[in-house]
């Protein structure tokens, strides 16, 4: 009678032992998944860390010392000397001015274009090509074609000539940054006329089925469905259209040289001549509030984006 009771202690010493068993075992091929997984991010965790990281870093270090033969920490002096900066205000407020105006252009357009495409309309390839053509050209040849469209001399001024206007030094007016404008366009467009066309594609056809047959208008589709729907698409263009807005100086640059036509100097006009006079302290605390400012409009344009597409499925 004693040996059923004798046995049930032991088998559940034995459920025991397999359990902690099995738990040890879990463990391992987790930390196995681990540490393969380590394997294969390593190299480029260890680039992202080597030349990004590591580097932004140091600028921040240097943002804060007195130089660098002189390494006294003297916190927030660079900022405010640099806020008081007359260049370094003039090359912000022109970077402003041109992303505000340049960003949504670039995502309207592309929108528009997209929205244009997706339609049934004569010489769509031509016309998604004739878009598409400037992402093959380099931008050395860019910038020539746009010297000698808006030169001095150059070909736009001849056809001006003709209807009897005086000639307008483009580069160096007040419309400097209108051509600069439309170069910016011309080169992004496409891109982002891609990418609206793929997210567009990917929009539920039953949704907008079942909005015809309850009698939607096309502009109610366009804002309670699709623009719903392209939300991220919309977040991403205009995060992309924002950095290449930054990066416009590459253009200006070969178009006007490094001091250009006072509306033309951008932030990285600043950043290139102060790294050219060995200004690391300047050149420091002004990538330090350029790295803070984009931080802060990608946060803002995520939680945008956060609440307006919170009702779309994923």
């Amino acid at each position: 009678m004693k040996a059923p009771t004798l046995a049930r202690p032991r088998v559940k010493a034995r459920k025991s032992v397999m359990d902690s068993e099995r738990s040890r075992e879990h463990r391992r091929m987790k930390r196995a998944d681990f540490l393969q997984s380590m394997c294969f991010m390593g190299p480029s965790f260890l680039g992202v860390l080597v030349f990004f990281i590591v580097p932004f870093l140091v600028v921040v270090y240097y943002s804060v010392i007195r130089s660098p033969m002189n390494r006294e920490f003297v916190f927030l002096d660079n900022f405010t000397a640099l806020l008081n900066n007359s260049a370094f205000l003039t090359a912000a407020k022109n970077t402003l001015t041109f992303s505000v105006v340049a960003v949504p252009l670039a995502v309207i357009l592309a929108l528009a274009l997209a929205l244009l495409l997706e339609a049934r309309i004569p010489l769509k390839s031509q016309f998604r090509t004739f878009f598409l053509s400037p992402m093959m050209v380099p931008v050395a040849s860019i910038v020539l074609i746009w010297q000698v469209l808006f030169n001095a001399n150059g070909v736009i001024n001849d056809f001006l000539g003709l209807v009897g206007t005086d000639r307008i030094d483009w580069l160096r007016s007040d419309y400097g940054q209108i051509v600069v404008l439309t170069l910016f366009l011309w080169k992004n467009l496409g891109y982002n006329m891609i990418l609206f066309m793929s997210a567009l594609a990917n929009i539920p056809k039953e949704l907008l089925e079942v909005a015809d047959v309850e009698g939607a208008s096309e502009t109610y589709k366009f804002f309670a469905i699709k623009l719903r729907y392209l939300s991220p698409t919309v977040l991403f263009v205009t995060i992309l259209s924002l950095i290449n807005s930054f990066k416009v100086f590459r253009e200006v640059y070969l178009l006007t040289g490094g001091y250009p036509y006072g509306e033309l100097y951008m932030l990285h006009h600043f950043m290139h001549n102060t790294f050219e006079s060995l200004d690391y302290q300047k050149l420091s605390a002004a990538a330090v509030i350029m790295a803070i400012a984009m931080v802060i409009i990608i946060a803002v344009l995520f939680k945008v984006e956060d609440w307006f597409g919170k009702d779309v499925e994923g």
